[in-house]
């Protein structure tokens, strides 16, 4: 075939859009390869860590974020729950967090890294129910000495605002504190701690 008869614009055009079909058919060939990279839910759901943006969570509120399965909280404490902390020493079964169920950053009066946040699995260490966040100070239903914190449903089992376990309740343990770390000041990295404090 002769240079004369050959229309080098539809030439140009089938080119360009061969070109756009290959390239759109690599993006479908290699996506799965790069998606096959990310941690599957399954992973996710043994263990991979979870981000939490804490960047408007308000002084006394609480946020879930599930981590293995599980809803673990964040509390942002406010300057009066943290002074109440020490009036309970009396009243819990293990004030001092004697018992391993902390990284060892998190063993002190507050039970976290920071004393504003408070990081804790929230499952009952009775029988597995889900307490409920109960921040109001002195209700009805719970006694002029309730100070804020957590109360388990089911079985009556009642928790401060550092997830230490009153006495006389079913509960025999304090609420399980997972490993995290601080990843700036406004996200929290639940189960992985860095491996320091």
């Amino acid at each position: 075939m002769s240079a004369e008869g050959v229309d080098l614009k539809r030439r140009r055009v089938l080119t360009a859009a061969t070109s756009v079909v290959g390239a759109i058919g690599a993006g479908y060939v290699v996506y799965p390869f790069l998606a096959a990279w990310a941690p599957s839910e399954k992973a996710k759901a043994a263990g991979a860590p979870v981000e939490a943006d804490i960047s408007k969570l308000e002084p006394g509120q609480l946020m879930r974020v599930k981590w293995r399965g599980k809803p673990v909280w964040i509390v942002h404490r406010t300057k009066k729950n943290l002074e109440d902390l020490s009036k309970l020493t009396d009243k819990l079964l293990d004030p001092d967090s004697e018992a391993p169920q902390q990284p060892d950053y998190c063993k002190n009066e507050y039970r976290s890294r920071k004393p504003e946040y408070l990081v804790a699995v929230g499952i009952c260490t009775h029988l597995g129910c889900s307490p409920t966040y109960r921040p109001d100070v002195a209700p009805a239903d719970l006694g002029p000495d309730w100070l804020g914190g957590f109360f388990c449903p089911c079985h009556g089992s009642r928790f401060d605002l550092a997830a230490r376990v009153y006495k006389g309740v079913p509960a025999p343990k304090n609420l399980v504190i997972p490993r995290y770390q601080f990843l700036t000041d406004t996200t929290i990295l639940v189960g992985e701690d860095g491996g320091a404090a």
